[in-house]
């Protein structure tokens, strides 16, 4: 098989000697709403991935940034989760005028 192969004539993908394949678990609504995405923009499931992969390895690490929350983070999610030292205010203007502003 060509490097350039990508479907047989049923339309299956066919993979080259020099490709591997890549098999994952995602969430069906989630998959649903993205192949209408990337079909939207003229691409595959699989290109999607290839892109994906390339910018991988051109940054040497992921296309985007990914980061841990920290414990001052997790204590403001908790707060507002619990509803506990939330300040509120009754305008945009009383906010501005608590803050200075």
């Amino acid at each position: 098989m060509a490097n350039f192969e990508r479907e047989d004539n049923k339309g299956r993908e066919i993979m080259s000697r020099k490709e591997s394949k890549v098999n994952v678990r995602i969430d069906s609504e989630l998959k649903r709403r993205v192949s209408t995405i990337l079909h939207n923009l003229g691409l595959s499931e699989s290109e999607a991935i290839r892109m994906f992969y390339k910018q991988i390895e051109h940054r040497q690490g992921l296309p985007f940034e990914v980061k841990i929350a920290n414990e001052d983070t997790h204590r403001a999610i908790r707060d507002v989760r619990n509803r506990e030292g939330l300040t509120s205010y009754n305008s945009i203007e009383e906010y501005f005028e608590s803050k200075g502003l």
